[in-house]
């Protein structure tokens, strides 16, 4: 396992996301109900994590060989994607500067990516602070699509 980032972002919007370098997609304007209970949207080259908080809140991207094994019991809400990349990221918060943001190589293709999501239910009551983490693993797969393996039944 390799960590490709590990600071805070801010989630204007409630939105962080990954994308490739060269040619990524342009993010998704029209949020389905779907992708909104799923709290991620899959586009060409780019994956967009809703987060609980329009704040500045703890995100961690690491990079796998395979699909990793996480405990389902201690994470709030689990959900996977996918992106295309060229053989580089970026990671930005939704309003960041993009050629401003981190970087980090990764295996050109189709990644698979694993958001976990927890402490969602530790929002203060005006939601402005909070114990929120957001965690993305990647490994090479030839699958797509959303999937969600747990789902966050909370107020967030």
């Amino acid at each position: 396992m390799t960590v490709l980032f590990d600071a805070e972002l801010f989630a204007d919007y409630h939105q962080f996301y990954l994308t490739d370098t060269d040619g990524g997609g342009d993010l998704p304007t029209d949020w389905t109900e779907d992708a909104l209970r799923d709290r991620i949207a899959c586009a060409d080259g780019v994956l967009v994590v809703t987060t609980a908080r329009n704040m500045t809140v703890p995100v961690r991207v690491e990079l796998h060989d395979a699909e990793p094994r996480i405990d389902m019991a201690a994470a709030d809400h689990v959900v996977l994607g996918s992106l295309r990349t060229e053989g580089e990221l970026a990671i930005a918060g939704c309003t960041d500067y993009l050629p401003d943001a981190a970087r980090a190589k990764v295996p050109p293709g189709n990644l698979r990516a694993m958001v976990v999501f927890t402490g969602l239910g530790t929002l203060s009551e005006d939601g402005l602070e909070g114990e929120d983490r957001y965690t993305v693993h990647l490994w090479p797969s030839e699958e797509t699509g959303v999937t969600v393996l747990h789902q966050w039944d909370g107020d967030s």
